[in-house]
């Protein structure tokens, strides 16, 4: 009798934690959104900035984008050619050879007449809590138009505002994407992984390195 209650106790303590923890997870996630919902924009409407920060997902090792960075991509591109900012800095992962975000969307905007002075590229992007803490101290931008896709840029934009970037948020989504279920449900626990390492840990990125300036010339950043 002592054990069978002892179990139940257990399991409405599991039970009770599991709520708990939750209960926190959808509370973290709706402050989230909220407090980036009064700074998201759509397209043009989106006040000027120093820099339009297109946050990287994955391309082809032939050189191809996917469907998420063409949308990125070309959201970026509009943009640029309305006056929005004079910069564009595209963060993305560049941690092996045989991979390689940045180049390949750096690429596509110049085939499209960008000037390479006005690309910066962040190789060290690996997330996008890297890629605004990153946008901060390393390129100095203080700021931003940040482009993705509507899933994705509440987290993004709310992060760059904790760190202190002034950050407007420009959905780029053009099209019904694959999976885009699993990257939704995803994406709630990065919110609460992201708020917890802004807040409670004051995490840092992977890497850091000496400042170049995003108001300088952005084949500085090109491949050593």
């Amino acid at each position: 009798m002592r054990k069978t209650v002892t179990r139940r106790r257990a399991l409405l303590l599991l039970a009770s934690m599991l709520l708990l923890g939750g209960g926190t997870i959808t509370l973290v996630d709706r402050h989230v959104q909220a407090g980036a919902a009064p700074y998201l924009y759509k397209g043009a409407e989106v006040p000027g900035a120093e820099a339009i920060v297109v946050l990287g997902a994955f391309v082809y090792a032939d050189g191809r984008v996917s469907d998420i960075v063409r949308d990125r991509l070309d959201t970026a591109l509009e943009l640029y050619r309305a006056g929005k900012a004079p910069k564009i800095l595209v963060s993305g992962d560049h941690g092996r050879q045989d991979y390689d975000e940045v180049n390949t969307m750096k690429n596509y905007l110049l085939k499209a007449g960008v000037p390479e002075e006005d690309i910066f590229m962040d190789h060290a992007g690996f997330d996008t809590y890297d890629s605004m803490y990153r946008a901060r101290d390393v390129f100095l931008v203080r700021r931003a138009i940040v482009v993705t896709q509507e899933y994705h840029v509440k987290r993004a934009v709310y992060l760059a505002r904790e760190l202190g970037i002034e950050a407007y948020g420009v959905s780029a989504d053009r099209r019904q994407y694959r999976a885009i279920a699993k990257y939704k449900a995803r994406e709630v626990l990065a919110r609460n992984k992201d708020f917890v390492g802004v807040h409670l840990l004051g995490m840092k990125p992977k890497y850091l390195g000496e400042a170049i300036p995003i108001t300088s010339d952005g084949r500085a950043t090109n491949d050593k």
